[in-house]
């Protein structure tokens, strides 16, 4: 299971590393068509990245409960916290586009 946390924690940072861009404004990380309606970029990619950053923790703990070789519980986590974040994401699009596309 060596091999699936070395993933989750290199996911972990990716995500990381784009969700810090696009909180500090670097909008044009997120395809145009789902900022078309955007009027305030600043606030939008500030709920962007912090929505997007939720799956960081999510990946660390999953990685970090694959090496205790508690896989259903990993997979439960991983996949409850994927579904979070992906509800605040569609929520921020809401929001700020005023659609999801």
């Amino acid at each position: 299971m060596i091999i699936y946390s070395v993933i989750m924690f290199s996911a972990a940072l990716l995500f990381l590393i784009v969700s810090i861009a696009i909180y500090r404004g670097k909008t044009e990380l997120i395809h145009s068509y789902h900022q078309e309606k955007v009027t305030d970029k600043a606030a939008y990619g500030r709920a962007f990245g912090k929505a997007l950053s939720l799956f960081v923790p999510t990946a660390v703990l999953s990685g970090i409960l694959s090496l205790l070789n508690r896989m259903i519980l990993s997979v439960t986590i991983l996949s409850a916290g994927m579904l979070f974040a992906i509800v605040c994401i569609v929520i921020v699009q809401l929001k700020y586009n005023k659609g999801i596309f």
